[in-house]
């Protein structure tokens, strides 16, 4: 397990992913963070179920909830909060990510802030 993962999950968003790990998951079964090319602003984050583990996973566990980013999406993701928002339009797990210098308007997707020189 990475003691050094890249997000913080709140409590109310592990409650949330335990709840759908219940209901959809087997025995294998994670929540996986991370990021992909494309959305409204050029990278897209990700969300799912998944079963399969990848060579270069950072694995972190809490409340029993165990949570997988990949290496690559990490650095786009590192010093952000997932969270969990019960609102009726467009509720749902959200990222708060300070590495977003903008985000689209339904919040699925970034445009990284620029790389500084040095």
């Amino acid at each position: 397990m990475s003691t050094d993962f890249p997000v913080e999950v709140t409590e109310e968003a592990a409650k949330q992913a335990l709840n759908l790990l219940e209901r959809r998951g087997g025995d294998e079964t994670f929540l996986r963070i991370g990021i992909k090319g494309g959305g409204c602003s050029g990278l897209e984050y990700v969300i799912k179920l998944e079963e399969q583990m990848k060579p270069h996973d950072l694995v972190y566990e809490k409340g029993g909830l165990k949570i997988v980013c990949d290496a690559k999406s990490a650095l786009y993701l590192k010093g952000s909060s997932l969270v969990w928002t019960g609102n009726l339009i467009g509720g749902g797990f959200q990222f708060n990510n300070p590495n977003a210098e903008r985000s689209c308007g339904c919040g699925t997707s970034f445009t990284p802030k620029p790389k500084k020189a040095g």
